[in-house]
């Protein structure tokens, strides 16, 4: 037929990222789905009755015009964003049975589809439908778990056909296989481990999560697995162990939250040959905070279904502490990771990569929230009636690190000041933030973080030398003041200057005259000028 489609996959891609799938989201697809196929049908004049519906197939015969293949790739499209609407929200059993149904409909519709493409349209788009229905093939039965050796067959079939398409064409068409090729690729290691009886350990999904729909079931699999690996593994694990105390885990949902979150910490530190980059690095930390949240919540239902059993309740308690200790500490080690981020941004005069640079104030934000995350761990940890000694070490870490930010923040906060000319504020600043180094430093003294005193040096150094710096800027300044002021005086005017110099009560108290200003204009009162002239 007139204008057949030669690019299956573009088809699809533009249709997937345009309509909801760029974020993930199944429902808008299918709503997009619906209607497109109610346009279609409209506009072929191909509607299924009135009042009776009455089933009007696709065959051979009736494809005289491209839209009757659009009509069978939408179906399928729509019967698949469904199953995966289903699948992405986690199916009880119903569901599961329902949502195997829209996948089993999705591979009738493109196998159709394949069929239909092979007889009218070109060698290229019968190529592409095929490797399209194998994919769905393959979908199913990966979800069926019944035969993965079938379903590693068809996404295989799926992958050379990519693969062969992938070396003529445009470069734009040759990029859609490349990345078609790279969403199969993790299905195919994971049937080929399952059929060779390997697990899959987490660290290799985090190698392999990336974005886009193929991910997305591939990603619910995987988590089905491991989640199960866990709840064999958390049979074993009875307690938490936190600064010197122990504390006993009998939820068994608590403990597979708190396995999960360790092995995440676990991925965190990584290999010490490869260091994991810095936006993987927030990713685990997501995923880690996720864990514990989760672990928190299962500790407080746990101790509102407790009753008015004390000893349970302060083993609960204590848990809830140590759990919420760790999150904590957590927290304070991603800021400091986007503190890392932003000062390598902010060293930068120019970024080469059109990326914005770190302003200081972003900074001051950074160590603000530090300092609060710092305050809150602290206060924490230090609650307890009788702490033990290596709480009591753990708090003064802590103090002293505190103590590190805040040199830290008012050396940024001086920036902020240096960057809008203000060089009395920014001296006063730099020369405080000298006095916090020095005596963190003082503190630090016989202390084992030697990297925490390496930064603390250099950043007393940098104070002294920025504090330097604004005097000699604000000398400067002064000296050129003169010559504005003699330009200024240049352009004075012997009119009438009708402005008057605002007064404020507290520097008029010997004298009778209102502070309140005209009674007919609506100004404030001048009381006291706020805020306060800098001295």
């Amino acid at each position: 037929p007139s204008g057949s489609p030669s690019m299956v996959l573009e088809l699809m891609r533009e249709a997937q990222m345009q309509h909801g799938l760029r974020h993930g989201d199944y429902t808008r697809y299918r709503r997009y789905c619906t209607a497109r196929l109610r346009r279609l049908y409209k506009s072929l004049k191909f509607l299924h009755g009135r009042g009776k519906y009455t089933r009007r197939n696709i065959t051979e015969s009736t494809v005289t015009d491209v839209r009757f293949l659009h009509v069978v790739f939408y179906t399928a499209e729509r019967a698949w964003s469904h199953a995966m609407e289903k699948k992405t929200a986690g199916p009880n059993a119903p569901q599961r049975i329902y949502m195997l149904g829209r996948f089993r409909k999705a591979v009738k519709w493109a196998a159709l589809f394949s069929q239909l493409c092979s007889i009218k349209g070109d060698s290229r788009t019968s190529l592409e439908a095929e490797a399209y229905a194998s994919y769905m093939k393959g979908t199913l039965l990966f979800e069926q778990e019944k035969n993965i050796e079938a379903a590693m067959l068809n996404f295989k079939n799926t992958r050379t056909v990519y693969e062969e398409l992938g070396k003529y064409g445009s470069i734009e068409n040759q990029l859609l296989c490349r990345q078609r090729i790279e969403e199969v690729e993790p299905m195919i290691g994971f049937c080929s481990r399952k059929l060779g009886g390997s697990a899959l350990q987490e660290h290799d999904l985090l190698d392999m999560e990336k974005e886009g729909p193929a991910y997305d079931l591939f990603k619910a699999k995987i988590e089905a697995v491991l989640s199960e690996t866990r709840s064999q593994q958390a049979a074993s694990m009875t307690e938490f162990n936190w600064l010197g105390r122990r504390f006993p885990i009998t939820s068994a949902k608590t403990r597979v939250s708190i396995l999960k979150a360790q092995q995440l910490e676990k991925d965190l530190n990584g290999a010490a040959t490869e260091p994991i980059p810095a936006d993987k690095k927030l990713a685990i930390f997501d995923k880690l905070f996720s864990a514990y949240h989760e672990a928190r919540s299962c500790i407080r239902n746990d101790l509102a279904s407790a009753g008015n059993a004390e000893n349970i309740r302060d083993e609960l308690n204590g848990l809830d502490k140590a759990v919420s200790a760790v999150l904590g500490l957590r927290t304070i080690e991603r800021n400091q990771l986007l503190v890392t981020i932003a000062k390598s941004k902010f060293a930068k005069h120019r970024d080469e990569k059109n990326e914005k640079i770190t302003k200081p104030e972003e900074l001051v934000r950074l160590y603000d929230l530090l300092i609060q995350n710092t305050t809150d761990l602290t206060d924490l940890v230090s609650s307890g009636r009788d702490k033990n000694e290596e709480e009591n070490a753990f708090v003064r870490e802590y103090e002293l690190k505190d103590l590190a930010f805040r040199a830290e923040r008012c050396f940024y906060l001086a920036k902020s000041y240096s960057s809008v000319s203000k060089r009395a504020e920014a001296y006063a600043l730099f020369s405080y933030a000298h006095s916090l180094a020095d005596s963190a430093l003082q503190e630090l003294a016989n202390s084992p973080h030697k990297t925490l005193i390496q930064d603390l040096e250099a950043l007393s150094f940098n104070c002294r030398s920025n504090s330097c710096i604004e005097h000699a800027t604000g000398i400067m300044e002064d000296e050129s003041a003169p010559e504005r002021l003699s330009k200024g005086v240049s352009t004075i005017s012997l009119g009438d200057d009708k402005r008057k110099d605002t007064k404020y009560l507290l520097d008029i108290l010997g004298s009778y005259e209102s502070a309140l200003g005209e009674q007919s204009a609506k100004a404030p009162c001048r009381i006291s000028q706020f805020p306060p002239p800098f001295q």
